[in-house]
């Protein structure tokens, strides 16, 4: 039985190189679809969930990977989740892992190993880049080294940002944030999406929650 497969990839050039790798293994290998980002990828699979395996990337717009991730296991744990990424360092492999995924393979690597990969996942195993197993082992050894708090500079908000902000997680709207930074409500909604497009958030709520996690505000 052929291993159904789908993409969360929101650039156009490499999920159109992935997909091209993948139906190199017709014999094995059935794509579904597609996914743009996290948000896409859950409403995709609210329609159809008949997916064995996501290969997922981290960096998207409005719903990272790892956060698909976390709510992919959650509503669709029979589904088997390999990061395919250009990111090998500590902290996103950490978080990944801790968010449900369960192999982790480099964009780089030859077509021949991420079949194998797609494989060896539906088998139970856990298929890794051999750079990223030598920091999983790591990792195991000393967890607690790669519990890192991520640096606000990392989300590179503006003070003004920043002041705006903590004037929503006080629960302020537009019309008076505008008010108290002397600054007109246009200017607050571009501020506002600004810093959910810096955040990688799409809503008031997860945008302050993160602000709060990190320490921004």
């Amino acid at each position: 039985m052929k291993i159904k497969v789908a993409t969360a990839e929101d650039n156009n050039l490499l999920a159109g190189s992935i997909r091209e790798k993948l139906e190199l293994f017709p014999n094995d290998i059935e794509f579904k679809y597609r996914a743009v980002n996290g948000n896409d990828l859950l409403k995709k699979l609210n329609a159809d969930s008949s997916v064995d395996t996501i290969l997922m990337d981290i960096e998207m717009p409005e719903m990272d990977g790892i956060e698909a991730t976390r709510q992919v296991a959650q509503l669709f744990p029979q589904i088997k989740i390999i990061m395919l990424t250009v990111f090998d360092d500590d902290d996103k492999i950490f978080r990944s892992i801790q968010a449900g995924a369960m192999g982790y393979l480099l964009k780089d690597e030859r077509p021949e190993k991420i079949c194998e990969g797609i494989k060896e996942i539906m088998e139970g195993g856990a298929p890794m880049s051999p750079a990223i197993a030598a920091k999983s082992l790591a990792l195991l050894k000393n967890p607690n080294k790669f519990i890192k708090e991520e640096p606000q500079e990392e989300f590179a908000l503006t003070k003004r940002e920043t002041e705006v902000l903590s004037k929503l997680s006080q629960g302020l709207d537009y019309l008076e944030i505008s008010d108290m930074l002397f600054i007109s409500p246009f200017t607050v909604r571009k501020h506002i999406e600004n810093i959910y497009r810096k955040l990688q958030v799409h809503n008031k709520m997860t945008a302050v929650k993160k602000a709060i996690q990190y320490k921004i505000i």
